[in-house]
């Protein structure tokens, strides 16, 4: 099975996604079948930023036991066959947020965007928050720094595919998407501490430390509450 947890955003740091968290944490301890797991960060839409590393490290391993590993893609002279092992010996793939445009770029011209889709498809569970969640669209809403360095502003941007739909994170911060998604037969948008779980590309759960999911299907707004 193929399962993706898509969070809006929140402070990892912070722990303010603690809960979603925990279930992310549950899914990896499934997929490592009595192992001590596993878990690769993600970490290109920050530039490889070490800290963000840090606190995803900082929650995962002590509060769950989990392995803490990375990917470096945007730093000189890392074998790829080293990043191939890792992935391949991962039990969750996190990706975290940033520049969307930037992380995309990078994984086209590295070859890890194929890599992480064949781990996706193989059954590793993948999450991401913001970029990390928004990137597994066909359709994103995306403040990326690529789009428009300056003003900050959203736009429509291409996915990696794997879901047949648009995603915007940070919905409680971007209420003008609900007239965009009016253009899309199946949109999503996904507040802050808040994640929709996706099995085999339909979602299937939803997840909150406070915030909330929506659908649009054919501009039709609904929340998400699944069990």
């Amino acid at each position: 099975m193929r399962t993706l947890v898509a969070i809006g955003g929140g402070e990892i740091r912070e722990k303010s996604t603690l809960p979603i968290d925990t279930y992310i944490a549950s899914l990896a301890r499934v997929h490592a079948s009595g192992n001590r797991p596993t878990a690769v960060f993600v970490g290109t839409a920050s530039h490889d930023s070490l800290p963000y590393f840090n606190s995803f490290r900082k929650t995962y391993t002590p509060h769950f036991d989990i392995k803490a590993d990375l990917v470096l893609l945007t730093k000189k002279d890392i074998p790829m066959e080293k990043i191939v092992s890792k992935i391949e010996k991962a039990d969750l793939i996190y990706v975290g947020g940033g520049d969307t445009l930037f992380m995309l770029d990078v994984w086209e011209k590295s070859g890890f965007k194929k890599l992480i889709i064949d781990a996706y498809n193989r059954g590793v569970p993948c999450a991401g928050l913001s970029a990390g969640a928004i990137c597994w669209f066909k359709d994103m809403y995306t403040d990326s720094a690529m789009v428009s360095p300056d003003s900050g502003a959203y736009a429509l941007r291409k996915g990696l595919g794997v879901i047949d739909a648009l995603m915007s994170p940070h919905y409680d911060e971007r209420v003008e998407f609900d007239s965009i998604a009016k253009d899309f037969p199946l949109a999503y948008a996904v507040m802050n501490n808040a994640a929709i779980v996706f099995n085999d590309e339909k979602p299937v759960k939803t997840l909150s430390s406070g915030g909330q999911s929506y659908s649009f299907v054919n501009g039709e707004k609904s929340l998400i509450i699944l069990e």
